[in-house]
């Protein structure tokens, strides 16, 4: 399958990809099967996500939060914990799942179909995005931070944890993107093109200014991921 195509069927493509991969998308976080790199990849990708866990857990969100994009619903209890959660995905299956892992964690939160392109509908306190950004066009980034913005009360809190490139970071048998489009398989062999751009921090920071945020913070874990945030102005 030719790595290239135009945004819009990278995009439709995104979305069934993950539609697809909801019964095997946790195999990624824990390390299983073709995610798995050996004992001293996988204790270091541990050691990051506990990293990234904690540095989400003292953000300050509070009140009215948002997720987008938010997949099987990994960071979501812990966000549920600090104010009154929405999950959005453009797919059911992984929304599912979500709901599945935020009833044994024993937190509520609502969960709605939702394109993360998609104009706000409200004003909230708060919003996360996990791994989203790295699928956002390089000539589109300022346009989602801004749609971010509008999605923010003044003062209100945007986070995000995404990937840093690594070698050991996907699955066994992905190849690197070419030219920020990555050909990724599922277990039954199936293939599906995603958008994949490695942000530099720098360039999220300065985005991040753009788009009307203050007190902006992005910085890596040792090896695997990048954490974001800023409040809106």
């Amino acid at each position: 399958m030719a790595a290239g195509g135009r945004p819009e069927e990278i995009g439709s493509e995104m979305i069934r990809y993950y539609a697809a991969r909801a019964d095997e998308y946790d195999d990624w976080y824990l390390r299983r099967g073709r995610y798995s790199h050996g004992p001293a990849n996988d204790a270091s990708w541990r050691s990051d996500l506990e990293v990234a866990a904690a540095w989400l857990d003292g953000r300050g969100f509070r009140g009215q939060i948002v997720e987008l994009a938010a997949g099987t619903g990994w960071w979501s209890p812990l966000l549920a914990r600090h104010g009154q959660l929405t999950l959005y995905d453009a797919s059911a299956e992984p929304l599912e799942k979500a709901r599945t892992r935020l009833a044994a964690a024993g937190v509520t939160a609502e969960f709605q179909i939702r394109d993360a392109w998609r104009e706000p509908d409200r004003s909230v306190d708060g919003l996360f995005a996990g791994f989203w950004i790295s699928h956002v066009d390089r000539d589109r980034l300022d346009e989602f931070f801004g749609l971010v913005a509008r999605w923010l009360v003044p003062g209100g809190l945007f986070a995000f944890i995404d990937s840093r490139q690594d070698p050991e970071s996907g699955a066994r048998d992905h190849r690197p993107p070419v030219e920020d489009v990555q050909v990724r398989r599922l277990d039954d062999g199936a293939s599906f093109r995603v958008r994949k751009v490695f942000y530099e921090p720098s360039d999220l920071a300065s985005a991040l200014e753009r788009a009307g945020f203050s007190e902006i913070e992005v910085v890596t874990t040792e090896r695997f991921f990048v954490l974001g945030s800023g409040r809106r102005r």
